[in-house]
């Protein structure tokens, strides 16, 4: 009986040390390249306030900008055509889990989101500049999405990449008709920090 409790003694020790304190509240600020699926290029930033639901677990809330400058694609057009995307909006609620063992400030997670994603007008030109001209447009639309991610944070430093399933848009001509579509989708690759509480610490903590 005394080994018993001496091995449930160790195994609660070992989960109380180098955990984030739950019950905290932080802000966090990602920022990088955002990589459409089909194509092109863009940059995204994100503001997360986060609460650490348990010592390895937390959910907030990401209000996410991208600026995605990316290809087209057209059922029946076999010209080359360039389109320009002003910046999406997105809110998103996320859950992260945390595999921080104790024995170091650097603590690997993976997390999902699942969110409202307000996609932007874009405008089509046939990439001629002698004969200029407009063949079709994307109106704004609303989008729900979720999100997948996974990365690292150092100390208050955070690294990681994520990947948004934000649904393909219609592309229209003048007259209404469907010639095409745009992927949403993208890739992100992000450096941040936080301020806040829910820092690492060596200390006891009950789960």
């Amino acid at each position: 009986m005394k080994k018993l409790f001496t091995i449930i003694f160790l195994l609660t020790l070992s989960q109380g040390i180098m955990a984030q304190q739950a019950g905290r509240f932080r802000m966090g600020m990602d920022l990088g390249p955002a990589i459409p699926q089909n194509g092109g290029i863009g940059v995204l930033l994100n503001l997360e306030p986060k609460v650490n639901l348990s010592n390895h677990t937390s959910v907030g809330i990401r209000f996410g900008v991208a600026g995605l400058a990316k290809d087209v694609t057209y059922y029946d057009i076999t010209n080359d055509y360039e389109g320009e995307v002003s910046g999406n909006l997105s809110v998103s609620g996320t859950f992260d889990y945390y595999f921080n063992k104790g024995k170091s400030s650097v603590a690997p997670y993976i997390g999902v989101g699942y969110g409202y994603f307000a996609l932007s007008s874009l405008e089509i030109n046939n990439g001629d500049f002698d004969n200029p001209g407009d063949i079709g447009n994307l109106d704004a639309d609303f989008k729900w999405a979720p999100m997948v991610r996974a990365g690292v944070e150092l100390g208050k430093f955070r690294m990681g990449a994520e990947y948004n399933f934000v649904p393909k848009s219609n592309l229209q001509n003048t007259s209404g008709q469907v010639i095409g579509e745009a992927i949403n989708q993208y890739f992100g690759f992000t450096l941040g920090f936080y301020v806040g509480g829910g820092r690492w610490r060596s200390t006891m903590i009950s789960e």
